[in-house]
């Protein structure tokens, strides 16, 4: 004889399988088109080719060529002889918006 308590455990660890499950398959979709994504050389006709794209905008491209780095390169700390640059330093800020209830921004 099943008792309640085993069926409310069995039925939570289907469902959190199968949440976890549609995640996982979310996540392995995005990660295939990252994959395949085309590779692109950073050269002249780099602009002409975002301009003639829908919305203006390239999802999921590859860019392949040389950068320059504005003063220093960085340096990893975990890795000898690996460099890097930031191309591009994005700050977003949120709304803040006071809540009178928690009396908190």
């Amino acid at each position: 004889p099943i008792t309640p308590g085993e069926l409310l455990c069995l039925g939570s660890s289907l469902a959190f399988s199968g949440l976890f499950y549609y995640l996982y398959r979310k996540k392995a979709r995005v990660m295939a088109r990252i994959q395949e994504a085309p590779k692109l050389q950073v050269d002249d006709d780099l602009p002409s080719l975002v301009s003639a794209a829908d919305g203006r905008c390239l999802p999921y491209v590859a860019l392949e060529g040389i950068v320059l780095p504005a003063k220093a390169a960085l340096t990893s700390h975990y890795h000898e002889g690996l460099q890097g640059v930031i191309q591009k330093l994005l700050l977003k800020e949120h709304r803040l918006i006071w809540n009178s209830l928690a009396r908190s921004w």
